[in-house]
């Protein structure tokens, strides 16, 4: 129970809202799944697994920071409706 309440905190700010932390983790756990595909993707069509690589690890970093962001807007759109 104590616990629970320590996560919550961490994930929901003090109106109920999605806090930074949890927006940060959802980023990256997106990233894991869409990276995985970009690479696949880019194996598939250029045979080349160093290829496939290096487009997943540079794929990897500019969307988490675009994600976070677009997250982060949406947010903000959600305080000015309530």
């Amino acid at each position: 129970m104590i616990f629970d309440q320590s996560i919550k905190k961490w994930f929901v700010d003090e109106e109920g809202k999605d806090s930074n932390i949890k927006s940060l983790l959802k980023s990256i756990s997106w990233r894991v799944v869409g990276t995985i595909d970009t690479m696949v993707i880019s194996y598939l069509i250029t045979g080349q697994i160093k290829t496939a690589l290096s487009i997943g690890s540079i794929e990897v970093v500019s969307k988490m920071i675009l994600y976070y962001f677009h997250e982060r807007a949406w947010a903000k759109i959600s305080d000015n409706n309530s």
